[in-house]
């Protein structure tokens, strides 16, 4: 493949535009990202049509990570 040089103008273009061709791909998400990006995506819906508070939403569901997590600490250390 011809490396574009600095020095020649129309090879520069040509790779230029055979390097817009290219295809990306997409990639598989985890079950994780999918759920995830599923309810950010019903989150703001509901706080755009205002069924839901979104920062009070937010608040909510950390106050719980908080708790479920406080929760299996607890269990992992009786465990022990």
């Amino acid at each position: 493949m011809n490396k574009p040089s600095k020095n020649n103008p129309s090879l520069q273009r040509k790779h230029e535009k055979n390097k817009s061709k290219e295809v990306v791909e997409s990639s598989e998400l985890e079950q994780i990202e999918e759920l995830s990006i599923r309810i950010d995506t019903l989150v703001e819906l509901l706080s755009d049509k205002g069924i839901i508070n979104k920062k009070g939403y937010i608040n909510n569901v950390m106050m719980r990570i908080h708790e479920a997590s406080k929760a299996k600490s607890f269990d992992e250390y009786d465990e022990l």
